[in-house]
């Protein structure tokens, strides 16, 4: 009997282990680790974030979902990987404080045939001063990172409103909060919530609102920004996220690291040296990621961590990495199989894989700053990934193969992005895009790097009831429901 461990219960450890557990059967074990005990559609965490969606509808727990698939679930905090065993045994094994309320801080030794990290990453508030790490989470801005992060975002949302009805009026800053942050698309989604429901309060005149990203222009989101098939033109992301802004009356400023946050106040430097301060009544802003924070220790106890991890913590996979010149990074030089180049039992996929370069240009301003947004790698290729990483390792378990039989790359893969830009049943509206490849390719296709027919997207109501029937498509999926294989990634 072969063991897989996943650590990590999210989009992609959550589909890396419900796919091993049927492909593999009753014949081999499947072993989840993660801290949290409920699954979170993240993507809806911004509906949370503004009172439009309950926190209950947004998660589920784990267990019952795990026992009916047959995986043995271990609810605790992965802390290290001893990937040679250790002194007493060759077998490889990772250590973890549980955190169920029954076993609340022991310590255990968990052994492995396979091995996916698919931990996501750590939410790095603490990168800026005053963002929000630990207990001071909340108190100058807030976040939606998390169902619970959302379900107080709201509380406090919905107290400035309050305070617009009363004749106050407010300012509203949202989007990153440190140079290199990911996920300008939650921060996007969400200012545009937060505009419809203040608009819907009747209140959008007493409202101030305004983002602040990392970004280099508006629309960039990491990948370099897109140029979009609409209506039979080719349209760039910057024009309509700017037409978009416009429209809504949202201000922005692009190119911005936030350096330190205090109560009201935000301090940024520009990509062109310049600094300046922000003030506001409510924010929200995203945080920098990074890994978890995992040792590696060899069979003598030796730290092996940078041989396993990249500096900022995230695994590293068949990735060519080493290249700073924006001039010399290439589409191949992104993972296929994502298996670690030294041990090869073990895996990354979702965000816990280290990158090997941004996908947007890299800069730094006049001061040695970096700001350059980090690339994404959520959403649909998370799961996608995840799939890819477990029908490798179930076919090497089979004996099908020495290697892995599936890839996955980003630069060969197209993604569907629906972020919504306002709930409602006759007046929502999201931007629906397809993008191909996500990193783009711009020697097959040069300009935009990316093939204008599979490149498309538009803003309206049909979008919005896309992103609304997806949350109830991949929860359905997600539990394990009737049919959930023939779900798409």
């Amino acid at each position: 009997m072969a063991r897989v461990v996943i650590m990590g219960g999210g989009v992609s450890g959550h589909t890396a282990a419900t796919f091993s557990a049927k492909w593999l059967g009753k014949k081999h074990e499947v072993v989840v680790i993660t801290p949290n005990k409920q699954w979170n559609w993240i993507p809806s965490n911004i509906w949370v974030g503004v009172g439009d969606m309950p926190k209950e509808k947004v998660v589920f727990d784990l267990a019952p979902v795990y026992k009916k698939a047959g995986i043995t679930y271990i609810q605790a905090k992965a802390v290290s990987i001893n990937p040679q065993g250790d002194k007493s045994s060759d077998e490889p094994f990772v250590s973890v404080e549980m955190t169920s309320e029954d076993e609340m801080g022991k310590s255990k030794n968990i052994t492995y045939d396979y091995l996916i990290n698919a931990t996501g990453p750590k939410l790095n508030f603490g990168a800026t001063p005053g963002l929000g790490e630990g207990s001071n989470l909340g108190k100058h801005t807030v976040s939606v990172c998390t169902a619970s992060h959302a379900e107080d975002a709201n509380k406090k949302l919905q107290e400035a409103i309050q305070k617009m009805k009363n004749g106050q009026r407010q300012k509203f800053l949202i989007g990153t909060g440190h140079g290199m942050c990911t996920c300008q698309g939650a921060a996007f989604e969400y200012i545009f919530n937060v505009e419809n429901v203040i608009k819907r309060a009747g209140v959008r005149d007493m409202a101030d609102i305004k983002w602040i990203s990392n970004e280099q222009f508006l629309g960039d989101f990491g990948v370099a920004g897109v140029h979009i098939t609409a209506n039979g033109h080719i349209v760039s992301s910057k024009i309509m996220a700017e037409s978009l802004f416009v429209e809504r009356d949202v201000d922005w400023i692009t190119g911005a690291h936030v350096s330190k946050v205090e109560a009201g106040k935000l301090s940024y430097e520009l990509l062109t040296g310049e600094t300046g301060e922000e003030e506001f009544d409510f924010s929200m802003l995203i945080p920098p990621f990074a890994g978890v924070g995992f040792k590696a220790y060899g069979k003598d106890g030796e730290d092996i961590t940078d041989t396993i991890f990249a500096p900022n913590g995230f695994m590293k996979v068949d990735a060519i990495y080493g290249k700073t010149n924006f001039d010399e990074f290439k589409a191949e030089d992104w993972p296929s199989t994502y298996q670690n180049p030294t041990y090869k039992n073990m895996f990354a996929c979702g965000i816990a894989f280290a990158p090997p370069h941004p996908i947007s240009q890299p800069r730094k301003s006049p001061n040695g700053t970096v700001i350059t947004p980090a690339p994404p790698r959520t959403g649909m290729p998370s799961g996608i990934i995840g799939k890819a990483v477990a029908a490798s390792i179930c076919d090497m378990i089979k004996g099908k193969s020495d290697t892995p039989t599936h890839k996955a790359s980003m630069a060969k893969m197209g993604a569907a992005c629906v972020a919504s830009t306002g709930k409602g049943f006759l007046k929502g509206t999201a931007a629906a895009l397809t993008v191909y490849p996500v990193v783009p390719d711009y020697e097959k296709y040069p300009g935009t790097g990316r093939d204008p027919d599979h490149t498309f997207g538009e803003i309206g109501l049909a979008g919005h009831w896309i992103k609304q029937i997806l949350h109830y498509m991949f929860i359905w999926k997600a539990k394990l429901k009737p049919g959930w294989t023939l779900i798409p990634e």
